[in-house]
């Protein structure tokens, strides 16, 4: 016959075994984590059970799942870190316990109305960073015991997995959305030029803030510009669509494209603090000749003409974008465009490679390329300069002159 302390060990094994079940690794993310609420309502006999999961980039935490508190999730209620019950466990990192809840422990006037009175949460924590909180709520008085606060815990360190998942895949989408919305879906047809761009994705890193733009002004010059904000996924992307944004306007009302860049540069210090932006931006001749180049921080391009080997003209590069006060002073270089060239532009995944120094990158690539057509030099390039398992978003556009 078991004894009191035998029950109370196999009771605990099988709360164990309900929230660590190998089935739940097989649900999809929104499923797993009601799944998991609804266990964990039963398992500690509370009315509520509540998922936030944290917006890094605005310090909130946004309701994503609930089970009895699902007005909360109706109205995409957000707790600041540091606020209220919710964000106190972020900020801390550590569980906290209300025997009795009072308007003053609450952000969400809901909690109170739906009569919760106690109430006990865990932070969700994936290896260093906190990224949501799980609570539980009773609309009967209810002290919370050390074994209740340690089952929540395994149940939000599960939670906590599969949050960073799906965090992490509504990032990616959101960013790929948006970086397919700002690169040109076709590039425009110029004439005495033509065009042909690459964009490939870092594997270890996915969307980043790599970019290109290609742009007739009402002057008859054609912008072109490529350039790579630091960072990847949401955040880089949104401040690569900013400042390609930024870049499109004062092209319009900047002959220069070293005026233009220092224009960018202020912008970009005052409104992307934080951010280490680089570009490269030229304008054509009307009559196809001359380009004129400025460059923020970026790699030079590569210059091919006809019966010539491919150089790297020399260009003076200005520091990156908003990094300097005073404002750097950025030059322009003008460079001969003769029928039949080729202007490659790139960002620094194309030759960067572990284990060696990018001059080494630099010149496998200007050994590519050669003076044809656009599309034939990209094809060139990606085929030629070892681009199989890129660590690093790649960026690739290359100007021809017709002859």
């Amino acid at each position: 016959m078991l004894g009191g302390e035998d029950i109370k060990d196999q009771e605990r094994l099988r709360r164990l075994e309900a929230v660590t079940d190998t089935a739940l690794s097989r649900m999809a993310v929104a499923d797993l984590l009601d799944e998991l609420l609804d266990r964990v309502r039963d398992l500690l006999q509370v009315d509520t059970a509540t998922i936030l999961l944290l917006d890094v980039h605005s310090r909130q935490l946004v309701v994503t799942a609930a089970k009895g508190l699902e007005e909360e999730l109706r109205r995409g209620v957000r707790i600041p870190v540091g606020r209220g019950f919710a964000g106190r466990i972020a900020h801390l990192r550590q569980p906290i316990a209300l025997t009795e809840v009072t308007a003053a422990d609450v952000v969400s006037p809901i909690l109170l109305q739906q009569g919760i009175r106690s109430l006990l949460g865990v932070p969700m924590v994936a290896g260093d960073d906190v990224v949501g909180v799980l609570h539980v709520g009773s609309r009967t008085r209810r002290v919370f015991t050390p074994d209740d606060v340690h089952l929540l815990q395994l149940v939000a360190d599960r939670a906590a997995l599969a949050g960073q998942i799906r965090a992490t895949k509504l990032d990616q989408a959101a960013a790929l959305a948006l970086q397919r919305s700002l690169l040109p879906a076709q590039l425009p047809g110029v004439p005495g030029i033509d065009l042909a761009a690459r964009y490939v994705p870092g594997h270890d890193f996915g969307i980043g803030g790599d970019w290109y733009d290609v742009f007739p002004l009402p002057s008859g010059w054609l912008g072109v510009v490529i350039g790579d904000v630091s960072g990847h996924g949401l955040a880089s992307a949104v401040v690569m669509g900013r400042v390609r944004s930024a870049l499109r306007a004062y092209a319009l009302v900047c002959d220069d494209p070293a005026e233009a860049l220092t224009l960018l540069d202020r912008k970009v210090h005052h409104f992307e603090t934080g951010n280490l932006t680089t570009a490269l931006y030229a304008v054509i001749a009307p009559d196809r000749s001359a380009v004129h180049v400025s460059l923020a921080g970026h790699l030079p391009p590569i210059l091919a003409e006809p019966g010539r080997p491919a150089v790297v003209p020399r260009i003076p590069v200005g520091p990156p974008l908003g990094v300097g006060r005073p404002a750097p002073h950025r030059c322009t270089t003008i460079l001969d465009f003769p029928p039949g060239a080729a202007l490659v532009c790139y960002t620094d995944g194309l030759v960067e490679h572990r284990g060696e120094i990018i001059d080494v990158g630099i010149k496998r690539l200007t050994d590519t390329v050669r003076a044809d057509s656009a599309e034939a030099v990209c094809a060139a390039i990606m085929a030629g300069v070892g681009t199989e398992q890129p660590t690093d978003d790649i960026a690739l556009l290359t100007v021809h002159r017709q002859p």
